[in-house]
């Protein structure tokens, strides 16, 4: 069953990532502009001048924050921070979305239009010094994340309602070819958010306004749900000790005043244990 795990209502949460130094959760509000996270008896959060929305994991105490800027190293003690790249910093209309690590220690980033312009965004990979842009004409970048194997990254533009999967170069990450449909929700009405993947190489994808994530077989069978109190999940991650609790956020953006009351745990993030057995997210490698 899942329950609530932070009470902190977001607008718009995302990018949830699990440290496994610090056997801690952190995440985003977009539109809050700020970064959150709680350990067991304290909830904390840091605010930021511009959007952020996304983290990969350097070392204990730093993390790659993506910004509507850039891609910045994050001192969690202090708070510094310091430029790493920029990521369409003079493009006013975009800001970054879904991010995530990738095996080889890169970190892959999506942006979008701040009111979601159609195909203003892309999604980028930064590795070794090079931001390499993957992927233009992107409306909303969502569903970042890699095969165990590492044969394939997953990513799509929510509002195709298709999941793309991409082959990719065995020693460098960088994709072979080009990508090709891994699941097509366009019957279904589904609209595919943020994306993790599981030890045993099943996506687990939440749907917008489903209030779900839908686990789905590396051959894109679907296999069951997991809901959760809240219309819109946006992002899931695997946490614990162990792994296998599944955290989710989401958003209250869109959504009525009436619904919100009728629903106030919309916008908060939740927790179901022993959903699944996740894997640790990759170290970014600087």
């Amino acid at each position: 069953m899942s329950t609530v795990f932070d009470d902190r209502p977001c607008q718009l949460g995302e990018g949830p990532l699990w440290h496994p130094e610090r056997q801690q959760l952190f995440w985003f509000d977009i539109v809050g502009k700020r970064l959150m996270t709680r350990t067991s008896d304290e909830q904390q959060s840091w605010d930021f001048p511009e959007h952020v929305s996304a983290a990969g994991w350097i070392d204990r105490d730093t993390l790659l924050v993506a910004s509507e800027t850039g891609l910045w190293q994050f001192e969690l003690p202090t708070g510094k921070k310091v430029s790493v790249t920029p990521l369409e910093a003079d493009n006013p209309v975009t800001r970054s979305n879904d991010g995530r690590a990738d095996p080889w220690g890169g970190f892959w980033i999506g942006t979008m239009g701040k009111q979601a312009e159609p195909g203003a965004g892309s999604i980028y990979r930064y590795w070794r010094g090079e931001l390499r842009r993957l992927v233009p004409d992107v409306t909303i970048s969502n569903a970042i994340c890699f095969a165990p194997d590492r044969s394939c990254a997953y990513f799509c533009d929510t509002r195709t309602r298709l999941v793309m999967r991409w082959d990719l170069n065995a020693e460098t990450g960088w994709p072979d070819g080009d990508s090709t449909v891994f699941l097509d929700l366009r019957d279904e009405g589904l609209n595919p958010d943020g994306a993790v993947i599981d030890a045993q190489g099943n996506i687990w994808i939440a749907q917008w306004g489903v209030g779900r994530v839908a686990i789905y077989s590396p051959e894109g069978y679907f296999l069951r749900a997991v809901t959760f109190e809240a219309s819109h999940a946006s992002c899931p991650a695997f946490g614990g000790a162990d792994l296998t609790t599944l955290f989710c956020t989401t958003a209250r953006e869109g959504l009525s005043a009436n619904e919100i009351e009728t629903q106030p745990t919309n916008g908060m993030t939740f927790a179901h244990e022993n959903a699944g057995r996740g894997r640790a997210e990759h170290r970014v490698i600087l």
